[in-house]
């Protein structure tokens, strides 16, 4: 192809690389471009003698692709590959991809691999790219080409016709006129123009692809009901079939001058091709057989040069042969005149015929090739597979016999003549294994011996010194076990004494090591207890220990016996107990350590025993003495307590209580300072613990100043009382009533009120301290007078100065009576079941303790007298 021709193909091809992805949108088209193109492809294929029923896998392994491009442009591709495997496939692709380039197709998308896997897409738009390049570029009509020069070209020849518009290669094909139309502008005898209808597109479609298939000799690629059925007929389905009519008649229009130059070219090929037809078959009847596998196989290998070097160009005749004089028939018959028939005897059939012998004599002479090679290749299978096992059975005996010879038994300790044993029964087992082995080399070289093989008499030699070797094997091997089990009779009598000294041995030299082990171990003690403990295991120690030495005498004897009988039958030890590495030097050295640590440890458990009871004294002093100075400060503490909470007398004669209660506990301190003395004792001898107190000093000296704290704030406390009540004019009622209430809520006598206990005493004494918001920022406002510090606790003296504010406020008596009045329901009294039900448990209770017998003309049982309380409360009557 020049270079116009090149640049000229690919203008017109680049439109068509987005053929890949418009091709399948209708399936409707798939199906029409399926049967185009397999009926186009076949038209060429069957020029070779072959044909495809499925374009995806027909053209998978690339042989077909091959030969469809050589047909269709007459040159030889590169030879294919004739493998199974898929690199032989994606070769012979990729072989026919390289061809279509190589005539100025630029593939777009168009890989060999999607082509071997089958991928329908693919395959059609290959198919279709070699329709382009070969059927429909080369088309040329008044200056315009390829497809364009196509169209013109149908628009002229159908330009006379009526109803016939082609403007495309879709639609105006559907009614089947076109199609007649060119028919009948080239060969107005096949059809009837005139009777056809524009309304039956059906039997137009299928006159005219009819007519092309019996006198055009153009297959048929659609059936008329896949035009009609489809909205648009698929184009490239159209392009092609039509193209198919454009060559049939185009090249009618030339035939005038063509029978004598076809008829030049086909005569001198035929008598030449049946020549070598007749000269080649006797070569492939000749059936003289060869002794060796060389011959045979060079017979194989002059074959395959035949069916790879001769034969494939006179394939390639035959098939042109074939076109050459399909293509002048039809020629001849387009321009309406008679067939050409070549002479007797040199006709396509004879051809045919004489191709058929000489493929029949092929067929036969390759069997006969392979059967002789089998019958060679068994012979020789069978000389190598004797060679294979003498070899491998003579690499096995291979320094057998001097193995069976050696005395390597004579030094051996009775673990390695059990070893030997053990191994040589192996050995046994393996020589019974390869008894198989002699035997199919013995009847292997029987069976050459009765095909005639070449070389028996070398095999049967062999064959012989491998039997004479064997026996010679197993009178050894007898000799061998023999001596092995003599060996092991005389050594099993000292093993068993080896054995029995092993295990003595090994738990008396545990034991000594044990023992040595505990008699050097430091103890710590810390009580008389432990200590006793330690020397009473220790007695029990001493007295195993006569036991002890007759069993390190009887352990001894046992390997003085061993010495006897190696001396008396002159045995050969080749090492120590193999079941231990325990001496009778190491027994005696042990044993002599033991008896040496013995008294040592006397020794320090009696040191230990006279420290642990000078520590036990000092327990039991210390003990003694905290076991009363604890539970006097004690009760020193709660009697400090109902001191300032009964209230027994006035403030002045709880002052003067108090005052005498600090003097007793001064005096009391010799006896913290006598206990600190013992303390100091104990620590110095390192005592950690002492069950005979659960008082610690830790424990005194908190207590005492505790006590020491608490007497000093208590005076205190009643000081600032009496400050307090002389400051304030409170009567010694009011004090009484005050610390009544504070002890009321004061339910974990700490002393102090909590917010919640100060709030509930509060709301007992008639303050309306609700829980909303003006109740809770009331009962802010007196939290910030009492707990200024803001610490959580309310303090009796913090307590008594607020009261003491609050009682100078004339109107709380009568607030409190208010509040009481309006919880009895505007009554002058109220009763138990009111209280209990409008206030809280603990205030109601309060109440309930403190309020007198209501006496009043309306009153009813149970009736208490809250004016009464109220009054008294605030210091306003003798309640």
């Amino acid at each position: 192809m020049d270079h116009y021709d090149s640049q000229q193909t690919n203008d017109y091809m680049q439109p068509e690389e987005d053929w890949d992805r418009d091709l399948l949108l209708d399936p409707a088209w798939e199906k029409q471009q399926r049967k185009t193109f397999t009926a186009w492809c076949n038209s060429h294929l069957r020029k070779a003698g072959t044909q495809i029923e499925n374009i995806e896998e027909d053209f998978r392994d690339g042989l077909k692709l091959m030969l469809l491009l050589e047909v269709i442009s007459g040159e030889r591709l590169a030879k294919p590959e004739r493998g199974k495997m898929r690199v032989h496939k994606i070769s012979n692709v990729n072989k026919a991809l390289d061809f279509i380039a190589s005539k100025g197709v630029k593939l777009v998308s168009i890989g060999a691999e999607e082509i071997v896997d089958g991928n329908v897409k693919m395959t059609l738009g290959m198919i279709w790219t070699i329709i382009l390049r070969f059927a429909i570029q080369d088309i040329s009509v008044e200056e315009t080409s390829a497809k364009e020069g196509l169209l013109l070209w149908c628009q002229r020849k159908t330009a006379p016709y009526k109803n016939v518009n082609i403007q495309n290669f879709h639609i105006s094909w559907k009614d089947g006129l076109g199609f007649c139309a060119l028919i009948h502008r080239h060969r107005p005898e096949l059809i009837d123009y005139g009777k056809l209808r524009k309304d039956d597109p059906l039997t137009n479609l299928n006159t005219a692809f009819d007519v092309a298939e019996e006198y055009l000799d153009i297959p048929k690629m659609l059936d008329a009901e896949d035009i009609v059925g489809t909205a648009r007929p698929d184009e490239k389905a159209i392009m092609t079939y039509v193209s198919s009519f454009y060559h049939a008649f185009s090249g009618a229009q030339k035939v005038p001058g063509a029978p004598c130059s076809f008829l030049a070219h086909v005569l001198p090929c035929s008598p030449q091709l049946l020549e070598w037809i007749r000269r080649t078959i006797p070569w492939l009847e000749n059936r003289a057989p060869e002794n060796t596998m060389h011959a045979m196989q060079q017979k194989l290998e002059d074959f395959r040069d035949y069916r790879r070097l001769h034969k494939p160009p006179k394939v390639q005749e035959k098939c042109q042969l074939e076109i050459n004089f399909n293509t002048l028939q039809t020629k001849l018959r387009l321009s309406n005149r008679p067939a050409f028939m070549p002479s007797e005897g040199r006709m396509v059939s004879d051809i045919n015929n004489a191709w058929g012998c000489l493929e029949q004599a092929e067929k036969g002479y390759e069997e006969w090739l392979l059967n002789e090679i089998r019958r060679l290749e068994r012979l020789d299978h069978l000389a190598e597979k004797f060679r294979q096992k003498a070899s491998i059975h003579e690499a096995w005996t291979d320094g057998k016999e001097a193995m069976l010879r050696q005395k390597d038994y004579e030094t051996a300790t009775l673990s390695e003549i059990k070893a030997l044993l053990k191994k040589h029964e192996a050995f046994e087992s393996d020589l019974a294994a390869h008894q198989d082995r002699v035997e199919q080399i013995a009847a292997i070289a029987q069976e050459l011996n009765e095909l005639d093989y070449y070389d028996s008499p070398s095999v049967n030699a062999r064959c012989q010194k491998i039997c004479d070797q064997w026996d010679n094997l197993g009178a050894l091997t007898q000799k061998r076990r023999e001596a092995l089990e003599r060996t092991e009779k005389l050594l099993e009598t000292i093993d068993q004494l080896y054995l029995e000294y092993a295990k003595r041995a090994a738990p008396f030299n545990n034991w000594m090591e044990g023992a040595m082990e505990d008699l050097q171990d430091t103890f710590i003690v810390h009580t008389i207890e432990e200590i006793q403990g330690l020397t009473t295991a220790h007695e029990q120690f001493k007295a195993t220990l006569p036991d002890a030495d007759k069993e390190r005498l009887a352990i001894l004897g046992i390997h003085n016996e061993v010495s006897k009988i190696v001396q008396t039958y002159h045995v050969n030890m080749a090492g120590t107990n193999p079941y231990t590495t325990i001496t009778p030097q190491e027994i005696n050295g042990k044993w002599d350590h033991v008896r040496q640590l013995v008294p040592r440890r006397d020794q320090a458990l009696t040191e230990e025993h006279a420290r642990q009871q000078h520590n036990e004294r000092l327990r039991k002093q210390f003990g003694a003495q905290a076991n009363v100075i604890g539970p006097w400060i004690q009760t020193k503490m709660e009697e400090i307590g109902r001191i300032s909470i009964e209230m027994h007398g006035t403030l002045e004669d709880q002052l003067s209580h108090l005052r005498q209660y600090e003097k007793s506990i001064v005096n009391y301190k010799p006896k913290i300072d006598q206990l600190e003395g013992d303390h100091q004792l104990i620590q110095e001898a390192l005592i950690f613990d002492n069950k005979h107190t659960n008082y610690t000093m830790e424990h005194i000296r908190v207590g005492w100043e505790q006590l020491l704290t608490t007497i000093a704030r208590t005076i205190n406390e009643v000081e600032n009382q009496i400050l307090t009540r002389d400051a304030k004019g409170i009567s010694q009622e009011q004090m009484n009533e005050f610390r009544a209430s504070f002890n009321h809520f004061d339910r974990d006598h700490s002393g102090t009120l909590g917010p919640e206990e100060f709030k509930a005493c509060l709301i007992s004494l008639g303050y309306d301290i609700g829980n909303d918001p003006q109740g809770e920022a009331e009962f802010a406002r007196i939290m910030s007078i009492v707990d200024p510090n803001r610490l959580g606790v309310v303090t009796f003296q913090a307590f008594i100065d607020f009261m003491s504010r609050e009682t100078a406020d004339t109107d709380t008596a009568d607030q409190v009576m208010a509040s009481f009045k309006i919880l009895a329901g505007d009554k002058n009294y109220i009763t138990v079941d009111e209280l209990r039900r409008e206030l809280p448990p603990d205030q109601a209770e309060y109440c309930i303790a403190r309020m007198a017998p209501y006496t009043g003309p309306d009153a009813v049982p149970g009736a208490l007298d809250y004016m009464s309380f109220s009054t008294a409360l605030y210091g306003e009557s003798d309640l």
